[in-house]
């Protein structure tokens, strides 16, 4: 056979017996390619390595003669270099020695290589010929040319696979980065060199220093595009700072700059707790703002800015009493009235304690006395009451408090257990048993709390406990994921939803009081709300105030009232069955053996099943129905949720976490936020519709959390019924042949066909008319759309939709036109994303077999013969 005959004329065979010249093997697999044939197209590659006589030169043989990399999209080049590097790692033979002549003369020819190649093989390339020992001279050089081309990302992902970063100026490849809020690719430049990252922090601190103008260093940098200035405001860029401290583990010294922006954050909030919500007193709220101040003369001066806004004078006085502020930063007013103030003394105080307790009075009453309620803070108190608490066959209130961490990175601690019981509160003090030396008495702690959750014979009321006891886990290392091994836990919360979707009604008092959560099932049960004056209160403060051990008895004492109240009229509240016998426990039935509780079961009688059982009591909803926005910190979620079939309005980079409480309440939507927003948003919205989402997961586990959360039922027909990037659920279906004509016509011209095409050529009319009936042998999947007419289309621009949507025609690669058993598209109606069923569809379904309904799917979930990314 003459050689030089091309490989499509040739058979596998054939080419199998010249395997020797690298150019014959890459033109088996330039034919294989084509095919798609990919099992084949391994088999092939590997086997012709074998027969190779030097497989790392014939590599760089085929890739000099190759210029397939050209083109954007996964490219032969870069698949055969990837393959090449996984059979040497399955080979026993060792490769060239390092630092031999041989592997020189190769590593000068792959860095030749590489600087004409895109960056998908700059990895495998590195790996085989083992780059980072070579000479480098070149390859930063090829790195700086990157860089001065405007091709910052390209030049970091280089830098980073070739572990050059310690010859690279880190703050010169990183700014530009930083101004296109690329930080992850930033992160992963700078991760495993701790001078790096500490060079970086103090870049991005001193970006945070008061009067910094970052527009001075998009000046500097004016090749740079897309420059996200919303994403470098002190504010947000200091949240990313204290983030990557705590990350790099960096001490906090470095970061000054940012911490005071946080600080001065933090101010704001409280301010608009104290003076707008009017949720805060004055003495919690002079309490919080003292910690933040300090000495720092800067923030001093921001809280008397804060203060000279109020348009009320005398307010300013009385908050600024006891506050380290200098008078000569006050206002003229605002110290005329602090003098007034401080000459009246202690008349005002009396009389301003005296009207408080009038407003007291009209709150929820405890109902025990003051000598019942024992503060335990040592291994003494807990044996001297263990008894009490771990009375089997009793009722008890639980509930917890911390206090709120106002900057961004910190997490809640708990500090106050407090366990009520018939005519006595137990107040457990958390600090007092886990700070060191804490000793025998965390074990003790430890040990008596695991006890009394995990004993079935005693029914533990909460409201929200999961979510409370996950914060204890996190102070108690022994309690971690306790809330998961709860036995008797009944949780209010979720009786509390029941009655609400069963239409109890909210006294006309609690909407124009805005009361929420716990706060307004007191109101609606019991005809009461409870005082949350010192609720935002710091509780790590000790001693613990008067007023705080009051508050704290009575919020789990209110539990025990609610309960007795919903078990003796539950048909008053909207609670079908007899609530009678609520003492009574239950034994513990088999596995398999009865079905999931009802809320009303829940709340009759103590279950012998772990807490989290309860959420499978919530009603299921379908995907297609459940309607969520995402704020802007989850937008990886959003897209997870949407590839489910649910409807998910994400906010852009450029909107205020506000905004997610305006369209939840506009749209009838569920919050889904992560971090500090989450405090602020869900006291916008009512009980149950906001969500804080654990960020340090990846986006596929959020979703499976989220849809576990609010029982979501999940088929397979609903993946991809939703578009991914605008959120729209309305297809055209576009057979194959119609595909080729828009692209024709719209200048989209197919690639070249191969030997290897064996996919039909129909002819075709020069106008794309309605579509032919589905061809056999295409995986159909179930979206809601229809077959594209030619009334949809616009009659002037062959690519655009009537209703004035441009098809992305662009970005389809012409091959997949050409792919076996690949009959008809999908074009999204509202943003002209096109899509075709894939691999991707399969990958899906098994990432969410979990929790995917145990239907059959409408197609079969195997993976298509399509290429692994041909899914948008």
């Amino acid at each position: 056979m003459d050689p030089g005959d091309p490989a499509g004329h040739r058979t596998a065979g054939e080419c199998r017996c010249t395997g020797q010249d690298p150019l014959l093997l890459l033109q088996t697999l330039q034919t294989l390619w084509s095919t798609r044939e990919r099992q084949q197209l391994q088999e092939e590659a590997w086997r012709g390595f074998a027969a190779l006589d030097d497989p790392l030169a014939g590599l760089l043989d085929m890739l000099e003669s190759s210029r397939g990399w050209r083109g954007k999209g996964p490219s032969l080049e870069a698949w055969i270099s990837h393959q090449l590097q996984c059979w040497l790692w399955a080979q026993p033979r060792p490769g060239p020695a390092q630092h031999s002549p041989r592997l020189e003369q190769l590593q000068a020819r792959a860095v030749r290589v590489l600087t004409e190649s895109p960056s998908s093989l700059a990895a495998p390339l590195a790996s085989i010929f083992q780059l980072q020992d070579a000479d480098q001279s070149r390859l930063l050089e090829h790195v700086h040319r990157l860089y001065h081309e405007g091709r910052f990302r390209e030049a970091v992902m280089l830098g980073t696979k070739l572990k050059l970063q310690p010859e690279l100026d880190v703050e010169k490849m990183s700014i530009p980065l930083l101004l296109q809020d690329k930080v992850a690719l930033v992160e992963r430049y700078v991760a495993g060199f701790p001078d790096l990252q500490r060079r970086l922090l103090a870049l991005m601190d001193s970006w945070c220093q008061p009067g910094f103008d970052i527009k001075d260093v998009v000046r500097q940098h004016p090749q740079v595009a897309s420059v996200r200035l919303e994403k470098l405001s002190p504010q947000v860029l200091s949240r990313q700072v204290l983030r990557l401290q705590e990350q790099f583990s960096v001490i906090p010294a470095l970061c000054p700059h940012a911490a005071m922006q946080q600080r001065l954050a933090a101010l704001r909030h409280l301010c608009h707790k104290r003076f707008v919500e009017k949720s805060l007193s004055q003495e919690n709220w002079a309490d919080h703002v003292q910690g933040l101040v300090g000495q720092s003369p800067w923030l001093q001066e921001q809280l008397s800015q804060l203060l000279a806004s109020l348009s009320d004078p005398s307010m300013a006085a009385q908050c600024t009493l006891n506050l380290p502020l200098p008078e000569d930063r006050l206002l003229a007013t605002v110290a005329a009235g602090l003098g007034q103030l401080q000459l009246q003394g202690r008349a005002a105080e009396a009389v301003s304690r005296l009207n408080m307790k009038d407003v007291k009075d009209h709150y929820y009453q405890l109902p025990i006395p003051r000598e019942n309620i024992y503060l335990l803070t040592s291994q003494e108190d807990l044996a001297r009451h263990k008894d009490a608490l771990l009375q089997p066959q009793q009722v008890v209130g639980v509930d917890l408090e911390w206090t709120l961490v106002f900057i961004a990175g910190g997490r809640p601690r708990p500090s106050l257990l407090q366990v009520a019981t018939e005519g006595c509160v137990f107040l457990l003090d958390i600090l007092a048993f886990t700070q060191p030396p804490a000793g025998q008495g965390a074990q003790a702690f430890s040990q008596l709390v695991a006890q009394l959750l995990s004993d079935p014979s005693i029914t533990k009321l909460g409201y929200g406990m999961a979510g409370d006891l996950q914060k204890l886990g996190m102070s108690c290392p022994i309690l971690a994921h306790v809330e998961k091994q709860v036995l008797g836990g009944v949780d209010l919360l979720l009786v509390h939803r029941q009655m609400r979707m069963a239409g109890m009604p909210t006294p006309g008092m609690a909407r124009a009081g805005g009361l929420r959560g716990l706060s307004l099932l007191v109101q609606q049960v019991l005809g009461t709300t409870l005082d949350k004056t010192q609720q935002l209160s710091n509780w790590d403060r000790r001693p613990l105030f008067e007023e705080q051990l009051i508050y704290a008895a009575a919020d789990a004492y209110c539990l025990l009232e609610v309960h007795q109240a919903l078990c003796r009229e539950p048909a008053r509240f909207h609670l079908s069955g007899d609530l009678a016998g609520s003492q009574r426990p239950r034994h513990r039935e088999r596995p398999g053996t009865q079905e999931p509780p009802g809320l009303q079961e829940a709340l009759a009688a103590p279950r012998q099943v772990p807490l989290a059982v309860a959420e499978a009591t919530i009603p299921q909803v379908p995907a297609r129905t459940f309607r969520v926005v995402c704020d802007n910190m989850l937008q990886g979620l959003a897209r997870s949720l949407r590839c489910l079939g649910v409807d998910v309005h994400v906010l852009d980079n450029s909107e205020d976490h506000r905004r997610a409480a305006e369209v939840a309440r506009l749209e009838g939507r569920i919050i889904l936020t992560s971090g500090q927003p989450y405090h602020t948003l869900r006291a916008q919205v009512g009980a149950g519709r906001c969500l804080m989402v654990d960020g340090s997961l990846k986006a596929q586990q959020q979703a499976k959390a989220v849809l576990r959360h609010f029982n979501v039922r999940v088929t397979h027909a609903d993946i991809f019924s939703r578009c991914q990037a605008c959120n729209c659920d309305q297809y055209l279906k576009v057979s194959r042949d119609t595909m080729k004509q828009l692209m024709r016509l719209s200048g989209h011209q197919e690639g070249p066909r191969t030997s290897g095409d064996k996919s039909t050529q129909s002819q075709e009319s020069q106008e794309p008319g309605p579509a032919p009936e589905e061809a056999p042998g295409g995986c159909t999947h179930d979206r809601p759309c229809r077959w594209l007419q030619a009334a949809d289309l616009c009659a002037e621009t062959p690519d655009m939709l009537a209703n004035g949507t441009r098809l992305q025609l662009a970005r389809v690669p012409a091959g997949v036109l050409r792919t076996l058993g690949l009959w008809h598209f999908y074009c999204c109606t509202r943003c002209g994303k096109v899509f075709w069923d894939g691999s991707h569809l399969g990958r899906v379904a098994t990432h969410f077999r979990d929790i995917l309904e145990s239907a059959p799917g409408p197609c079969e979930l195997s993976p298509a013969p399509s290429p692994a990314s041909s899914f948008f």
